[in-house]
């Protein structure tokens, strides 16, 4: 059997078999959840040829599936963080309710988005995406907390992206007269003008919301924080990139092409920039870890989508690379937030401080992770924003890159705040007995950790990957084929290899290591969280403060301005005017058989007067 079919099988069955193995035993359910996700997994990397396509019917339509090196560089992500999670999700869930219905969706979450990745015809796509839609829905509300305000949210905005995308398929069917994609790449440039323009127009709004583009990104802070953590990572790290996988195709294979590609690459890369900005000033303000890790990840989705936007080589190089590094960092980041949740009962960071020697590897992870979202070498977010900061600079957008490098420096910023306000921060008399994390959710962290590490060193070896991809979508192969070469600052110096640039700094790095680690050991003292300055008095709790509380006032207050300035009242005023309308018309149709017999004859008035006046009878 085709290894496609296999994978995809193997995930939609062990989804139903999960759920309904939950009401025989736990442990049960568990076996089938994780023996799931392995198998999947283990079938992928062992049955799926990159390049075969298996081709179809159903119900008189063709369809066809398969896998190209572009769309298996989406599955990497997909399926280590699916691995990771599932892993992650045991510990986690323990104890909490409808365990069946989580794993069930997790699962359908999986096989919806290797689905779309499989998928070469429009069909299949929107069918999959539906799917992850929905299971991702289901997700969101699973906590049954302000499921009218989160969940409907989502649901509507969801809704919105799904019927421009539809829109687009039947515009699409009615001029090739087939679903196939290759059909439509092939074709694109024959069809109308007005339709060229149209069909980016409706799929870039289906994928932005996805991808949480700004002005369709309201969603996004709602839907992460509220989601289960465990879920949260796969959310924000895999499910986002689906619709950054779809804004590539559509610039590659439809926007390219067009005389307008200039302007609709100058608007997507703006809305990007805009969208990093707007996500790193809210997660500024946050006091949740969860809602502060939210808008984070818009603001990185803001630096992926940037680089696609700009189109060079060199900038999909940094958007792709950003993306699977953030699907590491963000990952990451949530399931450590998570472990202090199960922990400590709270993510409230004016609420929980001091935890790094109670959950020590919890904390390595979330440095490490840290380190990398803030763009700190020698980790992989210090090449992303290299080659994102290059691709800006060599194709003239100046502005851009101010707007990219402020909101990369505001992300420390906020990460700081995660850093000294969970771990660094005066130890509290509450959770003086919190223990480190469960074993089988440490893991996961410390091996995406570690992935970080790794990837950002040697780059490299996630470029050669990358690069197959680009030749792929038409992009010249470039020296080296497996590192890339970029000329630093618009041409001012040779070319250099990134890979150098980071062997470099990460010998720096080690060296001052060195140095201050032996330097450390002639003046060693242990000091406790007692032994700060208070003016050799005892500190009070009331006075037992750390910076985490109100540090960035000061900024929040000289950025008074853009925070009184929301997007949303201009949502919900067009929600409101809906719902008004709708109410006119309920009230129009009353159910009131003398009130309806009353408009069939004023209808019958108004038809013989226009008769009269118009046609003379």
């Amino acid at each position: 059997m085709n290894g496609i079919y296999l994978v995809l099988g193997i995930l939609l069955a062990g989804a139903l078999l999960t759920f309904f193995a939950n009401k025989i035993a736990g442990f049960l359910r568990d076996i089938f959840f994780l023996g799931t996700v392995l198998a999947a997994t283990v079938l992928f990397f062992t049955n799926v040829t990159i390049g075969e396509t298996v081709a179809f019917n159903l119900g008189g339509i063709s369809l066809k599936w398969g896998i190209t090196n572009f769309g298996y560089i989406f599955a990497l992500i997909v399926l280590g963080l699916g691995v990771l999670g599932g892993i992650y999700s045991i510990p986690y869930m323990k104890g909490k309710e409808r365990l069946g219905y989580f794993y069930m969706n997790f699962l359908l979450s999986l096989f919806s988005m290797m689905g779309i990745l499989f998928s070469q015809d429009l069909v299949s796509f929107f069918f999959f995406w539906e799917i992850m839609t929905w299971s991702s829905y289901l997700m969101v509300i699973y906590n049954g907390n302000n499921v009218q305000k989160f969940g409907i949210k989502y649901f509507v905005f969801s809704a919105v992206g799904a019927y421009a995308m539809l829109m687009a398929i039947v515009i699409i069917q009615s001029l090739t007269g087939t679903f196939y994609l290759s059909d439509l790449f092939n074709n694109f440039a024959a069809f109308p003008h007005t339709q060229q323009i149209l069909l980016p127009i409706l799929l870039m709004t289906g994928f932005g919301v996805k991808a949480a583009m700004w002005p369709l990104h309201v969603w996004a802070p709602d839907a992460y924080s509220n989601a289960p953590m465990s879920y949260t990572q796969l959310f924000s790290g895999a499910l986002s990139k689906m619709g950054v996988y779809g804004l590539i195709i559509v610039f590659v294979t439809m926007v390219s092409h067009l005389p307008e590609n200039f302007w609709f690459r100058e608007i997507i890369g703006w809305l990007g920039a805009i969208t990093a900005v707007v996500g790193t000033l809210w997660a500024l303000v946050q006091t949740d870890a969860k809602r502060l890790l939210a808008y984070s990840s818009v603001a990185q989705l803001g630096y992926i989508i940037t680089g696609v936007a700009v189109g060079t080589e060199l900038g999909m190089l940094a958007g792709i690379f950003l993306a699977v590094l953030h699907a590491m960092f963000k990952g990451t980041l949530f399931m450590a937030v998570g472990a202090v949740e199960r922990q400590t009962g709270s993510t409230d960071m004016t609420v929980v401080t001091g935890l790094i020697r109670k959950m020590p590897w919890t904390f390595i992870a979330t440095l490490i992770s840290i380190i990398a979202l803030a763009g700190i070498p020698p980790l992989g977010g210090f090449v992303g924003k290299w080659m994102l900061y290059e691709s800006l600079i060599t194709s003239n957008h100046y502005l851009m890159v101010i707007m990219i490098f402020f909101s990369s420096t505001a992300a420390f910023l906020y990460c700081y705040k995660i850093l000294f306000g969970m771990f660094l921060g005066q130890e509290e008399p509450e959770f003086e007995n919190v223990k480190e994390a469960p074993f089988f959710m440490v893991i996961p962290m410390l091996l995406l950790a570690v992935a970080q590490v790794f990837f950002g060193s040697f780059p490299g070896y996630l470029f050669k990957y990358i690069d197959k991809g680009l030749v792929e979508l038409g992009y010249p192969v470039t020296e080296g084929v497996w590192w890339k070469m970029t000329t630093l600052f618009n041409g001012w110096g040779d070319k250099v290899s990134v890979n150098y640039v980071m062997y470099g700094v990460l010998a720096v790095f080690v060296f001052f290591l060195i140095i201050v680690t032996l330097r450390g050991f002639k003046h060693q003292r242990y000091v406790t969280t007692r032994d700060i300055s208070s003016s050799g008095e005892l500190p009070r709790p009331e006075d037992n403060w750390t910076y985490k509380l109100d540090f960035y006032k000061p900024f929040e207050r000289a950025a008074e301005p853009f925070y009184k300035k929301k997007i949303e009242p201009i949502y919900q005023g067009f929600a409101d005017g809906m719902e008004g309308f709708f109410d006119f018309v309920r009230r129009i149709y009353n159910g009131n058989g003398q009130t309806y017999a009353i408009y069939v004859i004023v209808f019958f008035v108004i038809l013989l007067l226009l008769g009269k006046n118009l046609f003379g009878f």
